[in-house]
Parts: C-alpha cells; structure tokens; sequence
C-alpha cells in the first residue's frame, strides 16, 4: 500500500496545480511508467486511462489560483498533494512524494528528488496529474481562446506573455507572477 505522489503545474502562470495520488497493483504492472514531462502527450493519455484501470487506488485533487495567490503556489501544492491522498478510499501505508518536501499528512511520508524517474508509483502519478491539468487548460481555453492555452498549458511562454499583455489577464491567470503581475500594472 505504498502511495506515489506527484504534481503538475507550478510552474504556469495561469491555472491549478494538481496532484495525484496512486497505490499500485502489484499484480498489474504497467510498463513505460516514467516522469510525465520525459513523455509524449498521447504517451500519457495512454498510460493514464492504464493507470486508472489498474491501480489498485487513485484521487486527484488541486489547489486553484485564487488559493494560489492567498497561500503562494508552495503551499498551494502542498495543500493540493494532502488532498489527493486524503482522497484515497483507504490509507496508505507509506507516501512517496516528488521533491524535496512532505506536505503535512497523517501517515509516514518521505520525500524524493526525481522521484518521478525512480519510483513507479509517483511516475503513474506524475502521468495523471499532467493529463489532468492539460485537460483543464484544454477546457479554459475554449473559453478564454485569445490565450492560446491549448498550445502552452499556460506557461510563461514569449507568445502567452505577449498575449497577456495585448489582453491583460483573465480570472486564472496567477496574479502574484510576474508576468502577470506587470500586465495588470500597464493596463
């Protein structure tokens, strides 16, 4: 009952960050498990709805940008990362975490840097909360579509600044970055 545990999107400007939580099934190994960002898109696609299948249990969970910008995006994974294993139908016995950091959590957890490229677990994580969260910038951008969030997930690429800046921010873009924190000082 060894739960992974991974996020997605701390990085972009605009949007959640969501986490995964998955306990494997040692009985239905999944082979090409690897960290999200080292596979192509359809890859994960692929590998998630495996994933899902699966695993003996999995939640995603995320932290929104309102609570982003009350909390700062650190906490705002950790909060994200706690709700996805609290979302579990069962406990754990043990959490594997990517990163350098334990979000608080009521069972014994242990922190991996590059986690996502050596433990299977928080690979398949990794795997479910990128799907997840470009899901999501998917359906943001059929409704914001002058952002292009459908080619950049909504990271601080030249052509995401330049279109924040021709359009100022929309309600998820991540008012304390920079990039934006400059649209909304020239608007």
């Amino acid at each position: 009952m060894i739960c992974g545990v991974d996020e997605a999107g701390r990085g972009p400007i605009a949007g959640p960050v969501v986490a995964a939580a998955v306990i494997l099934d040692p009985e239905r190994p999944i082979e090409g498990l690897n960290d999200s960002k080292k596979l192509s898109e359809k890859k994960r696609a692929k590998l998630s709805t495996e994933i899902k299948e699966k695993a003996l249990y999995w939640a995603i969970a995320q932290s929104d940008p309102d609570e982003i910008e009350q909390i700062n995006i650190l906490w705002a994974t950790m909060k994200a990362m706690q709700r996805s294993v609290e979302a579990l139908p069962v406990a754990p016995s043990k959490v594997l975490i990517d990163g350098n950091r334990v979000p608080e959590l009521n069972v014994p957890a242990e922190a991996i840097v590059g986690g996502d490229a050596s433990e299977a677990c928080i690979a398949a994580a990794s795997i479910l909360a990128k799907v997840e969260r470009d899901r999501q910038m998917l359906e943001w951008h059929e409704r914001y579509p002058e952002y292009e969030f459908h080619k950049h997930k909504a990271y601080g690429t030249a052509r995401h600044i330049e279109l924040l800046k021709k359009y100022g921010p929309c309600p998820i873009h991540r008012r304390d970055y920079k990039p934006v924190r400059e649209a909304l000082a020239n608007l």
